[in-house]
């Protein structure tokens, strides 16, 4: 009998678009991966997906094509830099962002018969708080907010968080401050975020760390590469790879029924809670 063993899945989510959410989801699973560990990247965004894009892949298909019955879940995985594997999610099409209850069915079909081994599951969701954002997070184990310094950009973290909190009773949030000067100022920006929601809702945080403002990082979008392959000694490559080195370590759930499958099951049924 084949032992199957619990998946880390991580939602990296953001209040407002502009933050770098989607460059953090690529160069984190990147990270991890250069720890040996294997890692799927699923484009959460999807209606809007730019995954693919991103790391300059060009999907000939997506799970647009998986649910209309074109194709099965395994030719529309890509194989990405570092051994990742990459679900792109479609672009240009709001019909995904409510799935019908036969398209559920068929997603959860489709994950159950990807036989890919797996250690972590990165979701890079949509930004903002649509109804996919929210499955996609009640769905993970592990919620990674990435904001920057900007008011918006607070006041949007503290919005997502505190509708995550008081809606659906998610009740850790881990944090990840982007495009920051340095250190200092990526303590003091989790700080800011820190006393809002201490004062006003019943939710954990816990900082991962700062990634610096860098222009290789720019330069590795612009050549549509993570910074990790492109630019690996760049200062964001080193802080992605410590930040990986922290996820590492945090726990794994404890249901070794944490496969793949089970991630989507979890989707759906918070989706269908949503709407009864």
């Amino acid at each position: 009998m084949t032992r199957v063993y619990p998946v880390q899945v991580i939602a990296v989510a953001s209040g407002k678009g502009g933050v770098g959410k989607s460059v953090v989801a690529v160069n984190l699973a990147l990270a991890l991966a250069g720890l040996g560990r294997r890692v799927m990247l699923l484009d959460g965004d999807l209606a809007m997906g730019n995954i693919d894009l991103l790391l300059g892949l060009g999907a000939e298909r997506t799970l647009a094509d998986v649910l209309a019955g074109a194709c099965e879940l395994g030719e529309v995985v890509l194989s990405g830099p570092g051994g990742i594997r990459v679900v792109p999610a479609a672009s240009g099409m709001r019909s995904m962002v409510r799935l019908s209850a036969q398209q559920q069915a068929g997603l959860i079909h489709a994950f159950g018969r990807l036989a890919e081994p797996l250690d972590v599951l990165v979701v890079d969701t949509a930004s903002g708080v649509d109804d996919s954002t929210v499955g996609f997070v009640r769905a993970a184990r592990e919620v990674l907010v990435v904001l920057c310094d900007e008011p918006a950009s607070i006041a949007d973290a503290y919005a997502l968080i505190g509708l995550l909190n008081r809606d659906y009773g998610v009740s850790r949030f881990r944090v990840l401050a982007n495009m920051v000067a340095g250190p200092q100022e990526g303590c003091e920006l989790f700080a800011k975020l820190l006393r809002l929601t201490e004062q006003f809702l019943a939710a954990t945080l816990q900082y991962v760390g700062a990634v610096p403002w860098d222009d290789n990082l720019r330069r590795a979008v612009q050549r549509q590469s993570a910074v990790c392959e492109a630019f690996p000694r760049a200062k964001s490559a080193l802080a992605f790879r410590a930040i990986a080195e922290k996820v590492d370590g945090w726990p794994l759930p404890a249901n070794p029924r944490g496969h793949v499958e089970f991630f989507v099951e979890r989707l759906i049924r918070a989706a269908q809670a949503k709407s009864a």
